[in-house]
């Protein structure tokens, strides 16, 4: 089977985007490997600081190891947003297939520092754990928003630069490269009338994705996926993205399915029953994803 580099370096020639879903619990499991299995594309489960104390460390790694040896599948597992060198590496010595660092809140020297010292361990850990650093601050939750998270980086003025990928990589030696191009994590609501709220729109600097992409000279990572438009995520993974994230679209797909299903059956108990309508929820809105992202 290929490694994580391998599928990601595949992707990108062919100008495609491999899928990156969080999970949270076996449900959300099931209904994206259901989901990449159905277009037999390749699929990258991540779990953040959170959902990884919920799940469980080692837990995840042996879930995501026991598909993989199943069904002989090209799954693969993120710890994503860590923020702690503590995080990381027991990210790294539980058997994560990639690690993101997350310091775009710190100072930028700071960060270079930081995941610089998170690179060198995991890679003298196994060099085949790709290591993730990410310049920009796009907010932290996967909340259905108003209006803009408060110090997230949606101006042109805020949003990562050629010149600070470009340093930011040769410096840290960092894998892949997360920048802040215009996405913000979660989803903003629909306003009045089923108007979106103009000040808040995501909106991808396309042109700063392919300069961002030729500087670093590492594969990109977008994260915030949720809620941006169809053609922004064709015309950012033509410009240079590898990999794309999504978890809020997954999460409100589970909830509203699992809040119909205790609605229309209030006296099953039976969780696999409860449930099952969720994992086909979680399971549509991945495909729809999976095929955007694959040119399909």
């Amino acid at each position: 089977m290929k490694s994580l580099k391998e599928i990601i370096a595949d992707a990108e020639s062919g100008h495609k985007a491999i899928g990156h879903f969080n999970i949270s619990n076996i449900e959300g499991l099931w209904g994206v490997f259901g989901a990449a299995r159905e277009l037999g594309v390749p699929v990258i489960i991540g779990v953040s600081e959170g959902e990884r104390k919920f799940i469980g460390v080692r837990q995840s790694v042996a879930l995501i190891r026991s598909l993989r040896e199943e069904f002989d599948y090209p799954v693969y597992l993120n710890a994503d947003h860590t923020y702690s060198v503590e995080g990381v590496r027991e990210a790294a010595l539980a058997g994560f297939d990639s690690i993101i660092f997350d310091g775009a809140k710190m100072p930028f020297a700071e960060n270079i520092a930081k995941t610089k010292e998170c690179v060198d361990f995991v890679h003298s850990v196994n060099p085949e754990i790709l290591v993730e650093g990410e310049v920009g601050f796009i907010g932290t939750s996967s909340k259905i928003w108003e209006e803009i998270p408060e110090g997230a980086s949606i101006t042109s003025e805020m949003l990562t630069t050629p010149e600070q990928a470009r340093e930011f990589v040769e410096k840290t030696r960092v894998n892949l490269f997360a920048p802040a191009v215009g996405n913000i994590h979660g989803m903003f609501k629909k306003m009045a009338g089923g108007e979106r709220n103009a000040a808040a729109e995501e909106k991808l600097d396309i042109g700063r994705i392919k300069a961002i992409r030729e500087a670093a000279g590492a594969p990109l990572v977008l994260h915030g996926g949720s809620g941006i438009a169809d053609a922004d995520f064709v015309s950012a993974i033509q410009a240079g993205i590898g990999i794309v994230h999504i978890s809020t679209e997954l999460r409100k797909a589970y909830h509203d399915a699992l809040e119909k299903s205790l609605q229309d059956d209030p006296d099953e108990l039976a969780p696999y029953r409860t449930m099952a309508p969720a994992v086909e929820a979680i399971k549509q809105a991945a495909l729809g994803r999976l095929r955007l992202f694959s040119g399909m």
